[in-house]
């Protein structure tokens, strides 16, 4: 069986851009929570966000083309190119043939949509841009960043809401096991904090109205914890065969070796209360890692901060590790960065290899009141750990659930 590995990492996100700069804010305990200044706020219930802010993109897309595309290509194309870069990929030596990418996004370009519709009312049809159906499209992430960098393999844009990003993964490692590529560019990207997501987020109260305490907003697993943040940015991993890697000389970053994928079939938005998908979605990931749950040294949670998720998560760690549940240390990157939806498992991945290549457990910043229905063992404070093997969970609206186990590459 052909083996998969992860030679590159780029990363947009609301605490810095770049997986040094990235890494360094979370090791840090920096929180990228503040009060939402894309739009004004005047009525709205929710009015913080963690946004990505002062980023440049000319550096990627000159301003007549930034004016055509959606603030997600904005994301997509300079973490892409991050990525390619960090893999020390030259892209005039591989065969396009073989070069796929799987992104997607949970909202697409809801900033076009939003815009567009404003100018319907405003000024008619007629007004609607020419740009508009390609700038919303939630797989014009996966295509432009294929046009821009010459990936001719399989391209495809999963869109499972928050478990986006880590289904992408996931099909990616098989697409490369059953040689349909060598080479996957694979993540998520949203750019949701909008006036029509953020109120139907907080209408359906998902969404923490701790307005006028930013930095204390996202706090997953506490007992005072009250809905999630909204976040944004883009995250895009380079997937790889091994030898394929191995004959460049490439640095790996660690191997892909279990992927899990469920529903819950429960509710649109809820998820089963026992967990069951998580769990079923864990042990699938474990099994094909041919890992034991006791050998697991990390833990990256969905953790979303809302009350239901976060205790519903903890049940389910608490079924797949048992008593292993008290040493396993678990963390929740969305406590500094927000939830980046689609992006999350992306963003989140990126947290547990740098972990894995820097043996440093980042904290769960705001985990200040036990919640006894979320019994674990959090990392509240930064941690150095040799970590071997890590777990990423991930869960979406609709019951659906993914899993990643990723580990230190060991020849």
């Amino acid at each position: 069986m052909r083996r998969v590995v992860i030679t590159g990492l780029g990363v947009v996100s609301p605490i810095g851009s770049g997986k040094d700069v990235y890494w360094r804010a979370l090791s840090e305990g920096r929180n990228g929570v503040d009060k939402i200044s894309l739009f004004d706020t005047e009525g709205h219930s929710a009015r913080i966000a963690a946004e990505v802010k002062n980023f440049d993109v000319e550096p990627w897309l000159d301003k007549k083309e930034a004016r055509k595309t959606d603030r997600v290509i904005h994301f997509i194309i300079p973490a892409a190119d991050m990525a390619i870069k960090d893999a020390g990929l030259d892209l005039g030596g591989i065969d396009g043939n073989k070069f796929g990418v799987y992104i997607g996004s949970g909202e697409g370009g809801i900033t076009t949509t939003h815009e567009n519709y404003d100018i319907l009312k405003e000024k008619g049809p007629s007004r609607i841009s020419p740009f508009f159906v390609p700038m919303m499209l939630s797989n014009m992430p996966a295509a432009y960043v294929a046009l821009k960098f010459g990936a001719r393999g399989p391209n495809m844009a999963v869109v499972t809401a928050c478990s986006t990003a880590t289904h992408c993964m996931g099909e990616a490692m098989y697409a490369i096991r059953r040689e349909d590529a060598d080479i996957m560019l694979v993540g998520g990207v949203e750019a949701a904090i909008t006036p029509i997501a953020i109120a139907g987020f907080a209408n359906m109260k998902a969404l923490s109205t701790r307005n006028d305490e930013p930095g204390k907003a996202s706090r997953p697993f506490d007992k005072e914890r009250d809905g999630f943040v909204m976040g944004e940015g883009a995250g895009i991993l380079l997937f790889e065969e091994l030898e394929h890697a191995r004959a460049r000389g490439a640095h790996i970053y660690a191997e892909v070796t279990g992927y899990g994928n469920t529903c819950d079939a429960y509710h649109i938005t809820a998820p089963d209360p026992e967990g069951d998908g998580s769990v079923r979605a864990m042990r699938l990931a474990l099994k094909m890692a041919g890992w034991n749950p006791d050998q697991v040294d990390l833990y990256n949670a969905h953790g979303t901060s809302t009350p239901l998720n976060d205790r519903t998560e903890s049940r389910a760690i608490h079924t797949v590790f048992g008593a292993y549940t008290e040493k396993l240390p678990v963390h929740s990157t969305k406590s500094m960065i927000g939830h980046c939806l689609g992006a999350a498992g992306a963003v989140e991945t990126i947290a547990a290899l740098m972990a894995i290549e820097r043996g440093i457990i980042h904290p769960t910043v705001n985990y200040e009141f036990p919640d006894p229905e979320c019994n674990l063992n959090i990392t509240s404070a930064t941690l150095e750990r040799h970590v071997d093997r890590v777990l990423i969970n991930n869960a979406g609206f609709g019951g659906h659930n993914g899993v990643l186990a990723v580990e230190r590459f060991k020849g």
